[in-house]
């Protein structure tokens, strides 16, 4: 024990004096400090190299750290854009109706309105042009649009996400939207089904329809569709309407540097329409053609040859006078076959080149005259027998004014209105032969002078006529009554409201062209009064027949005699009076029409093929410069008659009367002193039905000779106007002013006789 205790009392100890100095210590050797220090000093160097290695390794285990951080943290956003994307997809596709019910919606329906011989007048409706065919059209614009807008559309399953990035990419380098990565048929879609809203439900709602639009339907259909329903600029919808708006043809014809203009429009149709800025559309072209060469659609030597022969733009798609009848067709449209719902095919009765001849000389006239005449507008209108309108000029241009003068414009008549007052008087027992006093008259404060203030004496009925003596015409209004002239106005087709008074005598109720002219056809055709029409039949594009007009049948609305002393006196104011510069080689007849002041200029005339009618003046009503009826109307009446008649046979004029022997005829039918009997108004053969097309004279017939006149002055003169200052310095003797259409007013029975009329009383 003492051994164990004094072993464990005095050990070997080695250390420093001072540890073994302390007595009552004992320290074993693996509690001494130095040794334990060598072990202590090995484990901090090997824990400073751990560290050591540790700092020189973190930046590397750092960097793919941060990159690995990334990766995961896009798959994740990736993950959550996918399911956010599926639903933003799955709420706004909610929202649209079942995709079993969607359908194509129709196209706006196209009007195609043409000649008689089937030539091109207008195209009307919201597209403003029938649909063409891909094959049909011309295969440049089908492959410049494919090279500018989508070049990837024959691969693409509706959506391109090469040209979707690609567009991303440019805008965000750009800092900018610059570039648009909507394929052709997410355009479509968006024309067909959407609104042009810039909104996330849109976007989306596009998306949807592509990709049914390119399941339903082949590339080709879907393009097919496309050309036939984008907006190219200037009021044009689909290639067809854009390639006649633009070039006057059809999208059938068009060239390669024409196709790379339509493809350019795309972009900004409205800014790079051609009509605005052709300049900028020719640039935006070139881009185009160069955009087919990199797709190799075209040769670099088609590629030279097209830009140095750019596209020619048409002077104005809306500038032909045929646009007046298209106008008049689409309002008659509604009331023959209601709402147009599909492509429709009108057939019209108008002559296509006697449509332009009746422009061009219109136009020639004002261009040559209007400054130096003050006349800047004139109308013209050309029937023919069966009332089938061939021709109708509404105005100088209609691409700077739609208002159609032929059939809207109310214009005092002035002298043309007279051959209405003439059949009532023949109607109520007078005649050619008759004999009125040419002298200055006073119908209450009314003094209706002659041009010029000339006046001839006793003269025949057909002299007063040819030479448009207004103190006559006044004398036979007194006699058979403001009504009666009224009536028979209407009768032969006027649908004006006339004043029943007594300066109606010299046409101061207003009337159209058309109207007018109209009024004169049973003149030409026998006595007959046809319906007056522009469109012969109406079909859809597949044949379909949806209107046919048949002629039907014309009532007889004047006597057979009556016509025939009408155009022997109508006859004389194209031989001998104020329209011989119309005459030509067919027997014709008409009368000439000058209103106060010469705002109003006319000349209606018609031969047994033609009825046609002039007007010129202004729109405002200001005076021409002594414009009267026997000028400028009466040469665009001949020029116009001449062209149209050409290689056509010569007929006459119905009805076969003759003049009585001068020296035989008596003023007889004057009524006496308190006799101012008004002879009924005949009826027995008003109203009769007749064939459509009145009965035509034999081929062979001969132009019957023109009537003796009881009265031929040695020269004639124009008179028809009132109380206007006469040609070459003739001054009118008497002078009063003219009255308005309301002056007199209506006329009722008294017991004043003509006798004292003609006295001034």
């Amino acid at each position: 024990m003492a051994n164990r205790r004094d072993s464990r009392i005095e050990p070997s100890f080695e250390g420093p004096p001072q540890a073994r100095s302390q007595p009552g210590l004992s320290v074993s050797e693996e509690d001494r400090v130095v040794p334990s220090n060598r072990k202590a000093s090995a484990k901090r160097k090997s824990s400073k190299a751990k560290s050591s290695r540790g700092r020189r390794g973190k930046p590397r285990r750092g960097l793919f750290g941060v990159m690995a951080r990334m990766l995961y943290w896009c798959f994740v956003l990736c993950i959550w854009g996918g399911i956010a994307v599926a639903g933003i997809v799955v709420y706004y596709g909610a929202k649209m109706p079942a995709a079993t019910t969607w359908s194509i919606p129709d196209r706006a329906p196209n009007i195609k309105i043409v000649s008689v011989d089937g030539q091109l007048l207008a195209n009307r409706g919201m597209s403003g042009g029938e649909a063409v065919g891909l094959h049909e059209m011309s295969p440049y614009i089908p492959e410049a649009v494919i090279a500018i807008e989508d070049r990837r559309f024959y691969s693409h399953f509706g959506i391109d996400p090469i040209g979707l990035s690609r567009a991303m990419v440019t805008n965000v380098l750009g800092g900018h939207f610059s570039q648009g990565g909507s394929t052709l048929t997410q355009q479509l879609a968006k024309n067909l089904f959407l609104k042009p809203d810039r909104t996330l439900e849109r976007k989306v709602q596009e998306v949807l329809l592509s990709l049914w639009l390119e399941h339903k339907h082949t590339k080709d259909q879907i393009l097919e569709m496309y050309l036939n329903r984008v907006y190219f600029g200037s009021g044009a919808y689909g290639v067809e309407a854009a390639s006649r708006r633009y070039f006057g043809k059809s999208a059938r014809d068009v060239t390669l540097s024409e196709a790379a203009l339509l493809a350019g429009l795309l972009k900004a149709p409205s800014r790079l329409s051609p009509a605005r800025d052709p300049k900028a559309a020719e640039q935006r072209s070139q881009l185009v053609l160069a955009a087919m060469r990199d797709e190799g659609k075209i040769s670099a030597k088609e590629l030279t040859s097209a830009m140095s022969a750019p596209a020619t733009r048409a002077p104005s798609y809306w500038t032909g006078s045929e646009n007046y009848v298209a106008d008049t067709i689409m309002e008659e449209l509604p009331d023959l076959i209601g709402d147009v719902r599909s492509d429709i095919v009108v057939d019209t009765t108008v002559d296509l080149n006697l449509q332009k001849l009746a422009e061009q000389s219109i136009r020639r006239l004002i261009d040559d005259s209007g400054k130096k005449l003050n006349v800047s507008q004139g109308a013209l209108v050309s029937i023919d027998n069966s009332g089938a309108v061939r021709a109708m000029v509404g105005g100088y241009d209609y691409s700077t004014s739609q208002f159609d003068r032929a059939s809207e414009a109310r214009r005092q008549p002035g002298s043309a209105f007279k051959p209405f007052v003439y059949m009532a008087a023949l109607e109520a027992g007078r005649t050619p032969d008759s004999v009125r006093n040419d002298a200055p008259i006073k119908i209450g404060k009314w003094t209706p002078d002659n041009y010029g203030g000339k006046y001839f004496g006793k003269v025949t009925l057909a002299t007063a006529l040819a030479r448009s003596l207004n103190s006559v015409a006044a004398q036979l209004t007194m006699e058979v009554g403001p009504d009666a002239v009224v009536e028979a106005a209407h009768r032969m087709g006027i649908q004006s409201e006339l004043t029943a008074n007594t300066s109606i005598a010299l046409g101061t109720s207003e009337v159209t062209p058309l109207e007018l002219t109209s009024a004169y056809v049973p003149f030409a055709n026998g006595g007959y009064k046809p319906d007056i029409h522009f469109i012969r039949r109406i079909t859809t594009t597949e044949g379909k027949v949806l209107y046919d007009d048949n002629g039907g049948s014309a009532p007889r609305v004047v006597k057979q005699d009556i016509v025939g002393m009408m155009n022997s006196m109508m006859t004389g104011t194209v031989e001998t009076g104020t329209a011989k510069k119309a005459a030509f080689a067919w027997p014709s007849a008409g009368k000439t029409g000058t209103s106060q002041n010469s705002r109003d200029a006319w000349f209606v005339g018609y031969t047994a093929n033609l009825t046609t009618g002039v007007w010129f003046g202004n729109d405002d009503g200001t005076p021409m410069k002594k414009v009267t009826g026997g000028a400028l109307p009466a040469q665009a009446w001949h020029e116009f008659m001449v062209a149209a008649h050409e290689g056509v046979p010569v007929r006459p004029l119905p009805g076969t009367w003759k003049s009585t022997p001068p020296d035989t005829i008596v003023p007889d039918d004057i009524p006496s002193a308190g006799n101012n009997q008004v002879a009924p108004v005949p009826s027995a053969s008003v109203g009769q039905s007749a064939p459509a097309a009145a009965p035509a004279a034999p081929a062979t017939a001969q132009a019957p000779t023109p009537p003796a006149r009881a009265v031929r002055p040695a020269e004639t003169v124009d008179a028809d106007g009132f109380d206007m200052p006469g040609d070459g310095g003739t001054t009118a003797s008497i002078k009063h002013p003219v009255p308005p259409g309301s002056v007199g007013g209506p006329t009722k029975k008294r017991k004043t006789s003509i006798l004292d009329i003609l006295g001034g009383g």
